[in-house]
């Protein structure tokens, strides 16, 4: 049996903030090559080991502010605004103020460490303090109590349990990533380079509306008093993420009242368009996104910021997916935006978007019948993915707190 050991975060590692150079000077940043992390970062990253941010800067930055360049496999946890985002560093980097990072010890494996701050997230943002934002400060966090093995083998055993987990649902992230590419490079090659048609455009083909295919239809809208604990989700632009793809953690409950219209249901596979945007850099509105995962619920429905895009009969739901995630459409829909604090959508966006398509659909039948395998393939991977998830979130507890004695375990020889 492990022996465990109470001890403060500063007995396993060292406790370093972060600081922001002067925005106002143009050398802090310009062709910088040092990784520069925020919070914001990691908002949208689901991944353990990273290496950069939106932002470089240069040695001039890192000279003329506080901010401390930290070694490969420190682990970054976010200390404000939220209060509680962790990955682990890939390579040297540093970070903004939101920080407090912790530079493991002899003593201390990395990647244990990290899921060792991830089970104490909530403990740690609970110590936080503040009127605007909840902060934790440098202090509190190199006193908080956590409990650890005292043997480096079990704390490795217990991080390659977890990380297994994780290195699968990364795998299955680079993979669909990758099928997304390939799907995006085939609609490419038949509908812009027309490859199966000998490199030139076909004779027959003519210019028609995307109302020509397909109808709209407007999303739900909910009082917050339908918003409680239900089989029911329903999707809005939270579950578009600012980088593309479908976030599923931005479902919202809900107890729909008689009003819901039955097409305001949604399907697997059915498109979702974001008609709002509250970014306004337009990072969101008009991204189009195919729903692969039910995310366990019996039923989904979409808000009223939210458009489905119903192919008409006979036409691929899957092709029409393919066809809303060019880059063209969302070209094509920043034109029709309009708003200031709120971004919106015209509803002209959609059925004005024209596309160059044969006069006989099934002419695309190849291209419809390849997207869908790779859409589904998808969908299984995040099914994969989700369950994996699942089972780690399970396990990290028993681990954390010894339930679970690996101690005995040999993870090289498994």
């Amino acid at each position: 049996m492990a022996k465990w050991i109470e001890c403060k975060i500063s007995d396993i590692g060292t406790v370093v903030g972060g600081a922001t150079p002067s925005t106002k000077k143009a050398e802090n940043y310009e062709g910088g090559n040092i990784a520069w992390i925020t919070p914001k970062d990691l908002s949208t990253f689901s991944g353990r080991y990273i290496k950069c941010g939106e932002r470089n800067i240069t040695e001039i930055g890192l000279k003329n502010s506080s901010t401390q360049l930290l070694p490969e496999n420190t682990v970054l946890f976010s200390s404000r605004a939220p209060i509680g985002y962790v990955a682990i560093a890939a390579n040297e980097v540093c970070t903004n103020q939101g920080f407090k990072s912790v530079i493991p010890n002899e003593s201390t494996d990395p990647l244990f460490l990290f899921y060792l701050l991830k089970h104490n997230k909530d403990k740690i943002e609970a110590m936080g303090s503040g009127t605007t934002f909840k902060e934790v400060s440098g202090n509190t966090m190199k006193n908080i109590i956590v409990r650890v093995p005292s043997d480096k083998e079990v704390q490795k055993n217990i991080a390659s349990m977890l990380g297994t987990l994780d290195d699968k649902i990364e795998e299955n992230e680079s993979i669909n990533n990758n099928l997304l590419q390939q799907i995006q490079l085939l609609c490419r090659s038949w509908l812009v380079d027309y490859a199966p048609f000998g490199y030139e455009q076909p004779a027959t083909w003519s210019v028609v509306p995307l109302s020509l295919i397909a109808d709209f239809v407007s999303g739900y809208s909910y009082k917050g008093a339908e918003l409680a604990d239900s089989n029911t989700a329903m999707a809005t632009i939270k579950n578009f993420d600012r980088k593309g793809g479908f976030k599923l953690d931005g479902y919202k409950e809900i107890q729909p009242s008689a009003k819901l219209k039955p097409e305001q249901h949604a399907q697997l596979f059915d498109t979702l368009v974001a008609h709002t945007d509250l970014t306004q850099n337009a990072e969101v509105i008009g991204n189009a996104e195919p729903i692969l995962s039910m995310s366990g619920y019996n039923d989904i429905v979409f808000s009223m910021d939210v458009v489905k895009v119903l192919p008409k009969k006979g036409i691929s739901r899957f092709l029409i997916a393919a066809l809303l995630q060019d880059g063209r459409f969302k070209a094509h829909a920043l034109g029709y935006v309009n708003g200031t604090t709120v971004l919106h959508l015209s509803k002209k966006a959609l059925p004005e978007f024209e596309l160059l398509l044969p006069p006989d659909l099934e002419e695309l039948a190849p291209l419809a019948n390849a997207v869908e395998a790779m859409y589904r393939k998808i969908a299984d991977n995040i099914d994969e993915s989700t369950h994996l998830a699942n089972l780690r979130d399970t396990l990290l507890p028993k681990l954390m707190s010894g339930e679970l004695d690996v101690s005995n375990i040999d993870f090289l020889s498994c």
